[in-house]
């Protein structure tokens, strides 16, 4: 299909909602359907059903906001504007295009599966579910919705919000992992309109069946929602046990060449970005931490220094970050410290 998108009244677009297809039409399906055809925000990954935009814009926006996945998704077609593109960059380019967007993980995976397309499907984006989900990166949800979106497969999508719709629909009962995937497919081979019931889904989670509040009042099913206008089961919120972690930052500089850069071991955090030496301390110093980061299980504590020895080991020295995937944290601290 290459990189042109898809105009919404094409057959093709999975925000043509034509509800007059549906067989066995429900005020649930029929309220749902509608309600996403009129109240759907207007998103770009929205306005195609090419397999290469849809794939890039859902690995994106898993556990990242909708908004900064926004400012992101077209400069990243602008750098690789389709697969063979992207599976030529380099694994440093790729990272620094990724830059911000976090869990870097998913930039490895993204590239790999890049080289997979090229080399064992010619460049073309598979269209086989199982080769789908068989790619590097890619789980049932996420192929579902690629599935769904670009080739119009009856395969159910089911992400966080989609999950939590399904459960207060039924009121809570049968909510096991195999039981919520079972009603999604059901769904699914009833609407008869997987791209559009699975967006709807989502779009509802998203906007209206919130986590901590559910805007019944406003909800296009909630004549038939078991939870619907009842109080939300009061949920303890998770208490995720944080490590704290105290490292000196190793801050080589020479005005003539720049900074001195060591790319991040494959394991571990920052796997394969660049940053100055760092070395672990079994403890927090005396001193206060120059900056402290945060991740989802672990906090940083970041302590620069300035060796007066001159950096050995392998590395490089960098003039600028320009063209270097660099973590957040580092960033920070580096401001911090001028």
């Amino acid at each position: 299909m290459g990189n042109k998108h898809i105009a919404l009244t094409k057959p093709c677009s999975r925000n043509e909602l034509t509800v007059s297809l549906l067989p066995k039409p429900t005020s649930a399906n029929l309220g749902l359907l509608g309600w996403y055809g009129r109240s759907r925000r207007d998103l770009p990954w929205r306005r195609t059903c090419e397999p290469y935009r849809i794939w890039i814009s859902e690995i994106m926006l898993q556990q990242t906001q909708v908004k900064t996945v926004v400012g992101r998704y077209g400069a990243w077609f602008e750098q690789f504007p389709d697969v063979a593109t992207l599976a030529a960059a380099s694994e440093d380019a790729v990272f620094k295009a990724w830059e911000g967007l976090g869990y870097y993980r998913r930039a490895r995976f993204i590239h790999q599966a890049a080289k997979n397309i090229t080399s064992e499907h010619g460049g073309n984006f598979p269209h086989h579910f199982d080769e789908i989900m068989a790619l590097p990166g890619i789980g049932r949800s996420t192929a579902g919705a690629i599935a769904s979106f670009c080739f119009g497969m009856p395969a159910p999508v089911l992400d966080g919000n989609v999950k939590r719709v399904l459960k207060r629909w039924s009121g809570g009962c049968g909510s096991s992992e195999r039981q919520l995937w079972s009603r999604a497919q059901q769904f699914i081979d009833e609407a008869h309109d997987p791209a559009g019931w699975n967006q709807a889904m989502m779009e509802l989670g998203a906007t209206i069946c919130l986590p901590r509040r559910a805007e019944c009042a406003n909800c296009p099913v909630a004549a038939d929602c078991a939870s619907a206008f009842q109080p939300l089961e009061a949920v303890a919120a998770k208490r995720t046990k944080v490590s704290n972690l105290y490292w000196q930052v190793q801050l080589y500089s020479c005005p003539e060449r720049g900074i001195w850069l060591r790319q991040r071991p494959e394991d571990g955090i920052w796997s394969g970005l660049w940053t100055p030496p760092i070395i672990e301390l079994p403890a927090a110093p005396a001193a206060q931490p120059l900056y402290i980061h945060q991740l989802t299980h672990r906090r940083l504590h970041l302590y620069a220094v300035e060796p007066e020895e001159p950096p050995a080991g392998e590395g490089r020295w960098a003039e600028s970050l320009h063209a270097y995937a660099v973590p957040t944290g580092i960033k920070r601290l580096l401001e911090r410290a001028g």
